[in-house]
């Protein structure tokens, strides 16, 4: 517990850090947006090189193959019942696409990879990307195509279309694309020399505390002076941190599945909003400003809740 509490706090930190040098005049008005694109486009693939192809072989990979269906199932269930909720609790029918996504889909890569990182060290990485893989997946599909209903609503037009190329391009993110490098090096046995696993540790190694100047900046830049607790945010609340969560532990409870695997899922499921949201609300001609102040209430929210889910992760599973 300790241990959780301590690990928590250095997390804290960081935020802490990036929060304060923001207010401060450190970073303008692009920071977030290069910090964002050098994490996503070179650290965060050099992490998933280093670390997989480091420390994995065929046989250690294709074991963790069971626990990949739990992820797409928990957060496929999440979504369908966010739908019925917005259903009931009459959320704007030009919400209701962005707001089953915040509900049910988690922040797995800004926040997700480093607190897991932090918490349960280097061997926590292969499961944190099992659902990685499939958050990934349903974002872009079900979770974006909601998001575009939303904007379609809005501007009088016509539904777009479930799959396209412009979908397909954006589940081929470059830690997407990272993690495929690194499967198939293992898949065919190659060894890269040292000096590259050197290099790709190194790069690698920018992953956790950029990420976490990231959220400083984030919640440094948010506008609380006309924030109104609506219903329909604190839905997406309880969504992210309480309901998402428990239909996860239904699911893997009673299973046989690694004790480190279970916690990493229970932890990634109590995430919050995914920062890239407001983002592709915005570009669809959705409301944004009702994402943006999800997206930032729960990322503060985020604070308390890690440390309580860690314990609750040693306890439920225990």
């Amino acid at each position: 517990m300790l241990h959780a509490f301590g690990s928590v706090f250095s997390v804290i930190i960081m935020i802490g850090i990036g929060l304060v040098l923001s207010k401060r005049g450190w970073f303008d008005a692009n920071a977030g947006s290069m910090i964002s694109r050098i994490v996503i486009t070179i650290s965060l693939p050099a992490y998933m090189i280093s670390n997989l192809v480091g420390g994995y072989d065929r046989a250690k990979l294709l074991s963790m193959l069971p626990g990949l269906p739990i992820p797409f199932l928990a957060m496929g269930t999440a979504f369908l019942l966010a739908m019925a909720i917005a259903i009931m609790f009459n959320v704007r029918k030009d919400r209701r696409g962005t707001f089953a996504s915040m509900f049910s889909l988690s922040n797995t890569i800004f926040i997700g990879l480093p607190v897991n990182l932090i918490l349960f060290g280097d061997s926590s990485l292969s499961f944190v990307l099992l659902y990685y893989i499939a958050n990934t997946i349903l974002f872009w599909t079900i979770g974006v195509y909601g998001i575009a209903r939303d904007g379609a609503i809005i501007a009088g037009e016509r539904a777009p279309a479930l799959v396209s190329i412009e979908g397909l391009r954006r589940i081929l993110s470059p830690p997407f694309l990272g993690l495929l490098a690194a499967v198939t090096l293992i898949m065919l046995q190659v060894r890269l020399p040292r000096v590259a696993l050197d290099f790709f540790k190194t790069i690698g190694a920018m992953t956790t505390p950029l990420s976490m100047l990231f959220i400083g900046i984030v919640i440094s830049r948010v506008d609380w002076r006309g924030f109104r607790l609506e219903r329909d945010l604190i839905l997406v609340i309880l969504g992210r941190f309480i309901v998402a969560p428990l239909i996860l532990i239904l699911m893997i409870r009673w299973t046989n599945l690694p004790l480190l695997m279970k916690q990493v899922f229970l932890v990634q499921s109590m995430m919050p909003v995914m920062t890239q949201t407001p983002i592709l609300v915005g570009a669809h001609g959705a409301d944004a400003e009702y994402a943006g102040i999800a997206t930032s209430l729960s990322t503060v929210l985020s604070l308390a809740v890690i440390p309580l889910c860690m314990a609750f992760a040693g306890v439920v599973f225990s």
